[in-house]
């Protein structure tokens, strides 16, 4: 999957990204500022979440509910250390079958599960991002 999008088409996006999907957790890479927690805003509406969406940078990990899903929503940017995320009981979080949102996973390489689907987005200079699936990576 590669796809280029304008902000306005976030909720397209979205669905065809979960459909795209193999896994619950889902990488999402690229540079600061390429709209990481803006489209995790919009997988969450996509899953029926209607509670705020925000960022968890300084919390680490946030938790949102639908009528359906458990989603958590992770950013590992101030992680200095991967071993620092098995405080929280990450593995847990990835084996409980909720959807899990990864925001700068590459700092905690050492505790990613052995499945999940990677996604790279980049700013393109018309303001448009692109998606592209990196890979899938399964059991």
């Amino acid at each position: 999957m590669t796809r280029t999008y304008s902000e306005a088409e976030l909720l397209p996006v979205a669905q065809e990204l979960l459909a795209f999907c193999k896994n619950r957790v889902i990488r999402l890479d690229g540079e600061m500022g390429t709209g990481k927690t803006t489209l995790i805003k919009a997988l969450c509406q996509t899953l029926g979440v209607e509670e705020t969406i925000s960022s968890p940078t300084f919390s680490l990990v946030n938790h949102y509910r639908s009528a359906t899903n458990s989603i958590y929503h992770f950013d590992f940017y101030r992680i200095e250390h991967p071993n620092e995320v098995a405080d929280i009981g990450i593995e847990e979080y990835f084996e409980s079958g909720a959807y899990c949102f990864l925001e700068w996973a590459d700092k905690i390489k050492p505790h990613l599960p052995l499945a999940y689907d990677h996604f790279v987005i980049e700013l393109l200079p018309n303001t448009q991002r692109r998606i592209s699936k990196i890979e899938s990576r399964e059991h």
